[in-house]
């Protein structure tokens, strides 16, 4: 399969007016793989200058009292428009990064998806909005250039789980 290169950042850029700091908690996430063969669904992670230091597959925070397959179905619904048709039992991570100098905190539920009627079968790239009007570009990423290290995958635990289950 064809290397995909990440696109141009779209957001955490200055021009953009939007730099993001992780908050002084810890915070719950629901992150769903979809693949295309070996390809993963993943967005550009990107410092506040622009430039990428990785991906990271679509999904978003659980709210208070929210399951986190709900959290999963509601972002894919509010961010691609699409219905997930299935979610596979999910692998759950912990999460502690530095971002912009900032100490981030999280634990993550990582589920393989499968979306409804086909969406997005064609295509290498999608467009989507967080809720916080930021538009962002995914695209699919193949596992064996990840492991080459063309592309970093975020969280890095995920990284290391997906690696080791593949083989690769």
């Amino acid at each position: 399969m064809t290397q995909i290169t990440p696109p141009a950042p779209t957001s955490g850029a200055p021009s953009s007016g939007h730099i993001w700091r992780p908050p002084a908690r810890i915070r719950v996430k629901a992150f769903g793989l979809h693949w295309k063969e070996s390809c993963l669904l993943a967005a550009p992670i990107v410092t506040d200058d622009g430039t990428p230091v990785g991906v990271r597959p679509l999904g978003g925070s659980l709210t208070f009292g929210e399951p986190w397959q709900d959290a999963l179905r509601r972002e894919f619904q509010e961010e691609l428009g699409v219905t997930l048709a299935t979610i596979a039992r999910p692998r759950v991570i912990e999460n502690i990064f530095t971002h912009g100098g900032a100490l981030g905190h999280e634990i993550v539920f990582v589920a393989d998806v499968t979306f409804a009627d086909g969406a997005y079968a064609d295509g290498d790239s999608l467009t989507f909005t967080e809720s916080d009007g930021m538009q962002h570009v995914a695209r699919w990423y193949d596992l064996r250039a990840i492991r080459a290290g063309d592309h970093r995958l975020l969280p890095t635990a995920l990284e290391t789980l997906l690696l080791r289950q593949e083989g690769l």
